[in-house]
């Protein structure tokens, strides 16, 4: 008999602990290098970018080493016998992490707080550091030929965005089914998907002999979609998400 999952099971609910650990790790460490960002200094800018990139770096590689152990385990939890190793995603270029930091501390030199700049970096980073092990298991599920497909379990509170791609199931493999056309805001660091600052989502890997089940939540954010935009071209995430604040019964964000 085929064993079920869900992005609202069990194994999805240790990867949102687990995130959650990691990020408030991580923002602890990044608070503790603020003083390295000096308004009056423009130069100091560097010193902080060096140092924030040495520890996205660091935190990167430990999301993508836990995400390749997750896996496996989840591999040999669904009776998968033959083996198979993941490998940790590769740390995104330097370059990529600073131009996120130029971005998140632009304001400082005009007159913006070194908070707000820090608030912004929180979220770039560690949507840059959680990407690594999403990407981690995105690739393995390509790679592994027990792998079936992966889906994508989003937060009660997640953003139309989240929700519309949460409510597919497990479908994803490639970038066309993944949604790295579906809204140009959101970034597509992993090259499969893509996550916005501060995205709480995990990825589901589904493995031969699994069947993926949406949980209610998901479901009715199918339903929700299929009834108020599947069909109108070019405007369903703009529908959906007003059916979404109309009809879910988890706000969206900024909607309270």
């Amino acid at each position: 008999m085929a064993k079920r999952i869900s992005d609202r099971g069990a194994e999805a609910e240790r990867q949102r602990r687990a995130q959650a650990a990691l990020v408030r790790f991580l923002v602890r460490e990044l608070r503790s290098l603020q003083r390295l960002l000096i308004p009056s200094r423009p130069s100091s800018a560097d010193d902080w970018i060096a140092a924030v990139t040495e520890l996205a770096n660091q935190y990167g590689a430990g999301a993508a080493t836990a995400a390749a152990t997750s896996y496996e385990e989840q591999r040999d939890a669904a009776g998968i016998r033959d083996r198979f190793t993941a490998e940790p995603a590769s740390t995104p270029p330097d370059e990529q992490v600073e131009a996120s930091l130029r971005w998140a501390s632009s304001d400082v030199w005009d007159g913006g707080s070194v908070e707000t700049a820090h608030s912004r970096a929180e979220g770039a980073v560690g949507r840059l550091v959680l990407n690594q092990g999403r990407e981690t298991v995105q690739q393995a599920v390509r790679q592994d030929r027990a792998a079936v497909a992966w889906a994508r379990g989003a937060a009660l509170g997640a953003c139309s965005f989240c929700k519309l791609m949460a409510s597919r199931g497990a479908v994803y493999q490639s970038a066309q089914t993944a949604g790295r056309e579906a809204d140009a805001r959101f970034e597509g660091d992993t090259g499969e998907a893509k996550y916005h600052n501060h995205c709480h989502c995990v990825i589901i890997p589904v493995f031969r002999g699994q069947t993926f089940q949406l949980s209610p939540q998901a479901a009715e954010w199918d339903r929700l979609y299929r009834e108020y935009a599947q069909g109108h071209s070019g405007d369903q995430l703009r529908l959906f998400r007003r059916a979404l604040a109309e009809h879910d019964s988890n706000p969206l964000p900024g909607s309270n």
